[in-house]
């Protein structure tokens, strides 16, 4: 293939600028062939995982990010990412309360004198805090 690829950008007569993406990737092709046999990890039942990370990036990434007119900022998008995947991934939940508890320490505890935080309401012990729930 690689071969090929050089041949045809010679035959062509290709300038020494429009042949250099040909030869990047011909290099590559020719570096990594020990680990390009795709046909026979297929032909033994292994996953190729080019698709699986394809589709990720599209269900994470294209399907959120590149709507038309859409602006983001690199904190903002790699916020929404960050949430994205821990929703895909189902441990949202599970990451909300450590969350919670880093932006208690960052906006409060870090405020006062010795972490401590004067209580701001008297608690009533029946009462159960209020979580924030994924609504679908």
């Amino acid at each position: 293939m690689a071969g090929g690829m050089r041949r045809s950008a010679t035959l062509r007569g290709l300038s020494a600028n429009d042949r250099k993406p040909v030869d990047i990737c011909a290099n590559y092709l020719l570096s990594y062939a020990p680990y390009l046999h795709y046909d026979r990890y297929l032909d033994q039942g292994l996953p190729i995982a080019s698709g699986v990370i394809e589709g990720a990036c599209r269900h994470l990434v294209k399907d959120r990010m590149d709507v038309t007119g859409a602006r983001w900022s690199l904190s903002g998008a790699e916020a929404v990412l960050r949430l994205r995947a821990l929703r895909s991934s189902h441990d949202f939940d599970e990451y909300w309360p450590f969350h919670e508890t880093c932006e208690h320490e960052r906006t409060h505890q870090a405020r006062y004198a010795g972490g401590i935080v004067p209580p701001t309401t008297a608690s009533h012990p029946n009462r159960k805090r209020a979580h924030l729930k994924v609504i679908k």
